[in-house]
């Protein structure tokens, strides 16, 4: 009984480490996609950190009290102080290209501080900050000034106020609903899209060419008169035309789930043009055409539907990568380079739809670059049919 089991044992180890294939997916690949995710994610959380930390920023300084003018010399050195400010300063931080904060003191401030009683049901003085929260820049020297104010008002008794809107007309945030939805929506949705997209050709892609091997009906397609290059361009138009629909329903109840998982979202500006939703459509097309064309040529190099799946997890990690750009960015690239990057590519196009920074330059290219690469797919694979060794391979 003994002599079985460890004739078991070596059979199984046998196979298994003499699968090449089998022994990266399972034992190699699982710590290389953590290292190179993780480490990506702590790139681009760094980069995101970073961000505006070289830019200057001017603060614009009302009533600068004498108790407190010192502090603003601990600000970093990028920072410009500067008095006073006027209204339309204050309505122009809804430009984000502007890299200014301004703070406003009560006039007789540190009358106000030593005559101030908690007793007497008069409100504190109060601090007013005002900037723009889709700036990096300004949103981060806001932080420090937040900061070292709140230092300041703790060793003082707490007593005045920061930031404290006595009316619903007040708003220190400067960045308008619309501004701050953009954001949200560039960091989120194309994530959430490319992932999506991934998932409908993942279910169809594998079982239509790989699962035909497996199954032997891809010999009767092959006999038939029909010309290669047709079955393969037959083969992805109609595998992403399929996943297209898959990704536009699960869009559909992303949209509609919105409120629900993310916070206030349902306040967020969510408004867009026609010609916003046409390239976004054009560009979800183009995706899921050079991803459909990706997974048929990894299918059809497989042996079967298992064995395709284990190919295609390395694919995955780009997927994955390319879809958590987005959230380390603070907007789309000007580079037209960029746009000739697989998959990158219609991240960077997205993000610039959802930011309102579209350009028609980058989306001609994004559509060019991705037609192109599935021209070149297809010609792949229409080579792949043609050779009977990958086709009847057991």
């Amino acid at each position: 009984m003994k002599s079985n089991t460890l004739t078991i044992i070596k059979k199984e180890f046998a196979r298994f480490f003499g699968d090449r294939q089998l022994l990266f997916t399972a034992v190699i690949m699982p710590g290389l996609l953590i290292y190179i995710i993780y480490s990506f994610m702590g790139s681009g959380i760094e980069s995101m950190v970073s961000e505006g930390a070289d830019d200057v920023v001017t603060v614009r300084v009302e009533n600068m009290p004498q108790s407190v003018a010192p502090l603003f010399d601990s600000l970093p050195s990028t920072v410009t102080i500067e008095q006073p400010f006027q209204q339309p300063d204050i309505e122009a931080l809804e430009d984000k290209s502007i890299n200014t904060v301004l703070v406003r003191f009560p006039a007789d401030f540190d009358r106000q501080l030593v005559e101030y009683d908690p007793q007497s049901g008069i409100p504190a003085p109060n601090v007013e900050i005002y900037y723009n929260s889709t700036n990096n820049a300004s949103q981060r020297v806001e932080y420090a000034l937040d900061a070292m104010l709140s230092s300041f008002e703790d060793g003082m008794s707490n007593r005045f106020d920061i930031n404290r809107a006595d009316s619903e007309e007040m708003r220190f945030n400067q960045a308008s609903d619309e501004s701050i939805g953009a954001m949200v929506w560039s960091k989120l949705l194309p994530m959430l899209i490319l992932m999506m997209l991934f998932s409908g050709v993942m279910a169809i892609a594998p079982s239509s060419i790989a699962g035909e091997k497996e199954r032997g009906t891809i010999a009767t397609l092959l006999v038939t008169p029909m010309r290669r290059n047709e079955l393969a361009l037959g083969k992805i138009v109609s595998l992403s035309s399929i996943a297209l629909l898959s990704g536009i329903s699960s869009f559909i109840g992303i949209a509609l789930s919105l409120p629900n998982m993310v916070p206030d979202a349902g306040e967020l500006s969510f408004h867009y043009t026609a010609s916003d939703y046409l390239v976004l459509l054009l560009i979800i097309f183009a995706t899921v055409l050079i991803m459909a064309s990706a997974v048929s040529l990894l299918s059809a190099l497989a042996k079967d539907v298992k064995n395709a799946g284990t190919m295609i997890t390395p694919f995955m990690l780009v997927i994955m990568l390319s879809g958590l750009l987005p959230m380390f960015q603070d907007g789309a690239s000007q580079s037209l380079a960029v746009y000739l990057i697989p998959f990158y590519n219609s991240m960077e196009v997205m993000v610039a739809v959802f930011l309102h920074e579209m350009q028609w330059s980058t989306v001609l290219v994004t559509l060019g670059a991705n037609v192109a690469y599935t021209g070149i797919a297809v010609w792949g694979l229409t080579r792949l049919f043609n050779s009977e060794k990958v086709m009847f391979s057991r």
